[in-house]
């Protein structure tokens, strides 16, 4: 698996465009109607995605807790809480399943829950995907990469960074350190012990 997009929690999705916007990133809205998130991508390796809340309604929450996803439900509801920043990584795979990616995380005796999401763009194609969500929520979840690549090509941003070179994400525990490496062993992500804030470094 690869790195796939590091999120950032704004007070509004609004504000959150707004500062990227003026700190010279091209950001587009996630959805052509009632966006929830926002994107800043690159031509080339992980994006940026942009949010205030959870991307998920209150039935949805309701039905998780009913069938028995409580800890999924609670991981939503915590992404809608806390200050500024960046807070959560994904990490993504260019196939039709996680089959590989559950056998490590049974080998870790690390339960998850799978589902499936699209979204309309505002350049009218229709993103499929799927993703993996760990019950463990102090372990990045996973997706699988876009039915469309929604990246643009060759593309600067206005303030001259081309794409995210290296991100520093606290594991907090050591012992999660061999499941991520297991998952994702690529160079621009960098798994350090503490619990300091996620670090993106541009190029």
């Amino acid at each position: 698996m690869k790195l796939s997009h590091i999120i950032y929690r704004g007070k509004s999705l609004k504000a959150a465009v707004d500062k990227f916007t003026a700190l010279g990133f091209k950001v587009e809205y996630g959805s052509k109607a009632h966006p929830h998130n926002a994107l800043v991508y690159f031509s080339e390796g992980p994006y940026i995605e942009l949010l205030a809340d959870a991307p998920v309604s209150f039935f949805k929450l309701f039905l998780l807790r009913l069938i028995g996803m409580g800890k999924i439900a609670d991981r939503f509801v915590n992404w809608g809480r806390g200050g500024e920043g960046f807070f959560e990584i994904c990490l993504e795979n260019y196939e039709e399943d996680f089959s590989g990616e559950e056998k490590i995380m049974q080998s870790f005796n690390q339960s998850y829950f799978i589902t499936k999401s699209s979204r309309l763009d505002p350049m009218n194609r229709l993103l499929k995907w799927k993703m993996l969500f760990p019950m463990e929520k102090r372990l990045p979840f996973l997706m699988t990469y876009f039915n469309v690549d929604p990246k643009p090509k060759d593309f600067v941003h206005p303030n001259g960074y081309k794409k995210i070179k290296e991100v520093s994400y606290p594991v907090g525990q050591k012992e999660w350190i061999p499941l991520l490496q297991a998952l994702c062993s690529t160079r621009d992500l960098k798994l350090v012990e503490d619990d300091r804030e996620i670090e993106i470094v541009y190029e």
